[in-house]
């Protein structure tokens, strides 16, 4: 089984991972504003240390490809690719919601919830009551494709025969709209990982299901929106 690294960068988590053989060899992880540019390259050398291993060695670099943070996506993405192009190795492209899918599967799994007829629904926060969501299978397969949302109290009508488990940082926002309802469930303290990035890249690994380095750009979903210069006096 290959040795990946997974670097995730999408929200205000900054996390990277060493992942072989479907086990966490070492992670690195931190939350702020500002933290990804700061602490990315330190903590991709920390992973490699403490695991003992050499860049060389790896067999794939993993990147979560958003939606997401633009600012955060963009150096994520130029970082994986970067080390792509210096090691001759391949990129593998994650989608962020799924990786966050995946960690909610992995409590079911831990608690023996039963996923038979749960759909799993991951939720970034995308400002004000709009989230970047979508929707999976207990296979983590798409049944309803990335969107932007704005979650309003009959959001999720059209699966009222299904159990529905929210989460994520924009999940805790919709609280106070879907709390109450008899078939959704909120997942608390379920955020994005560089382990998750690995482990979903193994399997797209195995499938050399590689993205196109020259070619391949962060899904930012929505377009950037520059805010105004704070310089006093400039528009005065």
């Amino acid at each position: 089984m290959p040795l990946i690294l997974g670097i995730e960068t999408a929200t205000s988590i900054c996390s990277v991972a060493l992942v072989k053989d479907a086990k966490l060899l070492a992670i690195r992880e931190t939350e702020g504003t500002k933290e990804h540019s700061a602490s990315l390259t330190g903590f991709i050398a920390d992973v490699f240390s403490e695991a003992g291993l050499k860049y060389n060695q790896l067999d794939a670099i993993a990147v979560s490809m958003g939606p997401g943070s633009y600012t955060g996506l963009r150096i994520g993405v130029s970082s994986a690719k970067g080390l792509c192009y210096a090691l001759d190795k391949p990129l593998v492209a994650v989608d962020t919601l799924k990786s966050l899918a995946w960690q909610a599967l992995q409590r079911c799994k831990l608690k023996s919830i039963s996923t038979e007829n749960i759909l799993f629904c991951p939720m970034l926060d995308a400002r004000r009551m709009e989230v970047y969501t979508a929707i999976f299978d207990q296979n983590l397969q798409i049944v309803e494709p990335v969107n932007a949302l704005v979650v309003t109290d009959d959001a999720f009508k059209a699966y009222t025969d299904k159990e529905i488990i929210y989460f994520g940082n924009g999940a805790a926002k919709c609280l106070a709209t879907l709390e109450g309802k008899p078939n959704l469930t909120y997942f608390e303290n379920i955020s994005l990982s560089g382990e998750a990035v690995c482990m979903l890249a193994e399997m797209e690994f195995t499938l050399n299901n590689f993205a196109d380095l020259a070619y391949c750009e962060p899904f930012y979903l929505k377009d950037f929106i520059a805010g105004k210069p704070r310089v006093k006096g400039l528009y005065e």
